[in-house]
């Protein structure tokens, strides 16, 4: 049987866009030469193009779930100052970024008064999940619950609610801000409960549980959400001891802008 004639680069570069190949149509000639001059056996070279492929693919993935999270930018652990939080907190973080509660559907959930840094913690273990291949989706919680009002409005509630089923993990920030009407609510509550024991929650609250009648109004329906939440779940506290890292930033800005003043 007489060997096939060796198809032209542009020839491979073609099939590799209809078999959907992007990298290995990008890297295809570079690597061809370096296998002709490394004298690579033909399954190196195979080897080496699927490993690149399939690289390609995880970086093309990540970046798509950053974008579709919408988590804020920057709000990264290399970015967040560890040493500011409680030794008991920073110990937990090792197993928190592995996201393994993620496969058990539980929840997050980060108590502390405000500018403390809840909010930067959550993204940014959010941007590790989604590094661990998870699905991860961001939003104050106001703006999700508008979200729900207006699917409900237009009778499209149970579709949104499916369209969020495919995140893996939404992060709630901040849930003691909604408006509190009864409709914000109930739809919250909806929200809560048709993620229960199936997907994965993380919020955000300077409310302690005593105080989330303030958000569900109703007693009953208060019990009820608290129970969905804490069962299956993970509780960081901040702390009472620890200060606004909003105010600590200002703090700085003044004392330096203070000397800049006095060396002038």
């Amino acid at each position: 049987m007489n060997p096939p004639e060796a198809p032209s680069l542009d020839v491979l570069r073609q099939h590799c866009k209809a078999l959907c190949l992007p990298t290995t149509r990008q890297i295809v000639g570079d690597a061809l030469q370096t296998a002709r001059r490394e004298d690579w056996p033909l399954e190196t070279f195979l080897h080496f193009l699927l490993e690149q492929e399939l690289s390609g693919r995880r970086q093309r993935r990540m970046e798509r779930r950053i974008k579709e999270s919408h988590l804020p930018p920057g709000k990264t652990l290399s970015a967040f100052d560890q040493k500011r939080l409680p030794l008991r907190v920073r110990r937990q973080l090792p197993q928190l970024r592995r996201g393994e509660l993620l496969g058990r559907a539980e929840n997050l959930l980060f108590f502390g008064l405000p500018g403390t840094g809840k909010t930067h913690l959550a993204a940014a273990l959010g941007y590790e999940w989604i590094a661990n291949d998870r699905s991860v989706f961001f939003t104050p919680t106001y703006q999700l619950v508008g979200r729900l009002l207006r699917a409900k409005r237009d009778l499209e509630l149970e579709r949104e609610l499916r369209r969020l089923d495919r995140f893996q993990v939404v992060i709630l920030d901040d849930i003691g801000y909604v408006q509190q009407s009864r409709e914000e609510m109930e739809v919250l509550f909806t929200f809560l409960a048709e993620r229960y024991e199936r997907r994965s929650v993380v919020i955000t609250s300077n409310l302690v549980f005593s105080e989330w009648g303030q958000i569900f109004k109703d007693p009953l329906t208060t019990a009820a959400a608290i129970d969905r939440v804490v069962h299956h779940s993970v509780i960081v506290e901040f702390g009472s001891e620890m200060t606004s890292y909003r105010a600590e930033e200002a703090t700085k800005r003044n004392r330096l802008e203070n000397d800049d003043d006095v060396a002038s």
